[in-house]
């Protein structure tokens, strides 16, 4: 590892400088593992559920079980797992669908959604199949100053908003992610201004980060995807639905048809990843944390824009750099890709990526594709190239990765 002696020397600062931060952690990790442990024991979690089925698959057992245990973690009523989602934003369009109704209102309360969710909702240009063409309006509240604007939520709630979206993570945007403090606050006033209106988080990259979820404080219904935290860097694919019974249930009526919902659906990989990757989540995303907070210290010295703060508590797992130049952020992609375990000798290069207006670069040396619990790196070729770097299953293989790409930055200039 041909690291300068300046990168060296800021590496044993800011280990040191974190260890309070790990310490927390730390602590979040095991109160977390407690957590899942005691419920796959109270589900009786057995070999049994991790076998395969074909067909139709009725009464699939492993199937029933990992509903149940997500269920009963995350504090929910109900929850829908299934390999058959085919990314985060399948999950989550299946919710928006399964709920809302021509005429309905979505409002975002987080400003500007996610890039993928956009051409999900029909936001900024016509996109076949999405919610405007079923006649679903959208509207969103904008953020001030990075946080959800209380006070302007009121106003926006009108007869026909149906859900709010809430959007814990930040997208390629440099705000705040949401706390669970902030997202029981935001539910607690959405509801007392309309109380029969949907709250709906956006749960990707936040599972385990706290001891609580969006569903145990005040939430309908959440989604995320298991190649993200809940899957532990081991679950092949998939993604889940938590929250009330009705909700979750209208969801399954999208996932497959109405009258069939969650009762069939073959599990075609071996159930076990699910498990043992649910089991293994909250000591991988205190890992990927620990990651995040090292990039912050490191490029904080360095001299760049960092957000989260190297000291700050954390809502979700990504770490944000503002790189500046689309030299820095090509390099930073590719000393990510060069530290990484799989695909090492490929140079990341910006591309027209499906559901994104920008090219997007993106360092993704992963052993599931796409799986961004593992190191990975990606952000938007336009100003101020930002880059969001998130995951590391090993604290160590985020240190030494980190390295990498604030040595191919430095690199730039010899």
């Amino acid at each position: 590892m041909a690291f300068s002696e300046k990168l060296i020397e800021l590496k044993k600062q800011v280990l040191a400088e974190s260890q309070p931060m790990f310490e927390r952690i730390d602590s979040i990790a095991e109160a977390n593992t407690l957590k899942v442990l005691d419920a796959m024991r109270e589900c009786q979690v057995g070999e049994s559920h991790f076998n395969t089925t074909s067909g139709y698959a009725y009464s699939d057992v492993g199937r029933m079980k990992a509903d149940e245990l997500f269920a009963k973690v995350f504090g929910a009523e109900r929850a829908l797992v299934r390999t058959q989602f085919v990314s985060g934003t399948h999950t989550l369009a299946t919710v928006l669908f399964g709920i809302l109704r021509p005429g309905d209102k979505l409002l975002s309360i987080t400003g500007a959604p996610y890039d993928t969710m956009q051409t999900v909702i029909g936001y900024a240009s016509e996109s076949k199949g999405s919610l405007k063409e079923f006649g679903i309006k959208y509207d969103e509240l904008g953020m001030v100053d990075g946080k959800v604007d209380m006070a302007g939520i009121e106003g926006k709630l009108t007869p026909d908003t149906k859900m709010v979206l809430i959007q814990r993570s930040r997208g390629y945007s440099m705000r705040d992610p949401l706390s669970i403090d902030d997202i029981e606050a935001i539910c607690a006033e959405v509801h007392r201004i309309k109380p029969g209106c949907v709250c709906f988080v956006d749960n990707c990259y936040g599972e385990f980060v706290d001891t609580r979820e969006p569903v145990q404080v005040g939430a309908d219904i959440m989604a995320g995807s298991l190649i993200k935290n809940p899957g532990g860097g081991i679950a092949l694919t998939g993604g889940y639905i938590c929250g009330k019974d009705e909700l979750v249930e209208l969801a399954s009526y999208r996932m497959t048809s109405p009258g069939m919902g969650d009762e069939l659906g073959a599990s075609l990989a071996n159930n076990r990843m699910i498990f043992q990757g649910f089991f293994m989540a909250p000591h991988v995303v205190a890992q990927a944390i620990k990651g995040a907070v090292f990039a912050a210290g490191l490029f904080s010295k360095l001299g760049y824009k960092t957000l989260p703060l190297p000291t700050d508590v954390r809502g979700d797992i990504i770490q944000a750099v503002q790189l500046d130049t689309p030299e820095n952020l090509i390099a930073f992609c590719g000393g990510i890709q060069k530290y990484s375990p799989v695909d090492s000798f490929a140079a990341p290069e910006p591309w027209d990526m499906p559901g994104y207006e920008d090219q997007i670069i993106m360092a993704a040396g992963t052993f599931v594709q796409g799986a961004s619990i593992e190191l990975s790196a990606d952000g938007p070729m336009r100003a101020p190239y930002n880059v969001y770097m998130q995951g590391g299953v090993t604290f160590e293989h985020a240190v030494i990765g980190i390295m990498g790409a604030a040595q191919a930055i430095e690199d730039i200039d010899r």
